[in-house]
């Protein structure tokens, strides 16, 4: 436990760093769609949006490369590979070192968990329109969620699983707009005390000792 303690102060105090003095200005809007996204998937569980489309793709090719692995996993592969993919987001962002993207990889995370949530309280209903350039063995498209449950006789808990995606949506969605916010706060106040520093530079004639604006 001391261990995960220290490599989580470490993180912080990394990110932390590398925030202080970046340029904030469009950052600031990839941050305020995020937040938008947050609220209306919070608000409405069927919302989507453009990263809607994005999640469907992702989806549909995780059945694709799970096919070969037999039929189970074929199936389950679509939810699978549509929350590995923003997983695996976060350790492209973190080698390259930025760290407010990781607030992209968050909520994105969460957009996916919702709509997981979505598909596994349909399970029983089956009310949901399917979208899929893969149909099932009739030819007619298959309901993963209502044949995985089934398949695992777990069919009569669906609504208990898909409370439990839906937690952990809303709680991805919001840690993303958070860990974003912070990370713009520390923008803003360590560039305005650059800047401020620069300015009394200048006035008392001394050298400024403010290096060159980050990315």
């Amino acid at each position: 436990m001391r261990l995960v303690a220290d490599n989580f102060s470490g993180f912080l105090n990394d990110a932390r760093e590398w925030s202080r003095g970046r340029h904030w200005p469009l950052r600031l809007f990839l941050w305020l769609w995020l937040a938008w996204l947050a609220f209306h998937y919070t608000r409405e569980a069927a919302y989507s949006g453009l990263i809607g489309g994005l999640n469907l793709g992702v989806h549909e090719f995780g059945h694709l490369i799970c096919s070969p692995f037999g039929q189970f996993i074929n199936v389950l592969g679509g939810s699978l590979v549509q929350c590995l993919v923003p997983l695996i987001s976060f350790v492209m962002f973190y080698r390259q070192e930025d760290y407010f993207a990781f607030s992209f990889s968050f909520v994105w995370l969460g957009t996916n968990f919702e709509g997981v949530a979505r598909y596994v309280g349909d399970a029983r209903a089956l009310q949901l329109d399917l979208v899929s350039p893969f149909g099932g063995g009739d030819g007619g498209v298959i309901h993963d969620w209502n044949w995985l449950l089934a398949k695992l006789g777990w069919l009569t808990h669906d609504h208990q699983i898909a409370a439990v995606f839906h937690l952990l949506a809303i709680a991805c969605l919001w840690l993303g707009v958070a860990w974003g916010g912070y990370l713009l706060w520390r923008m803003i106040i360590t560039r305005d005390c650059a800047d401020e520093c620069a300015f009394k530079g200048l006035s008392s004639g001394g050298p400024v000792p403010r290096p060159g604006p980050k990315p």
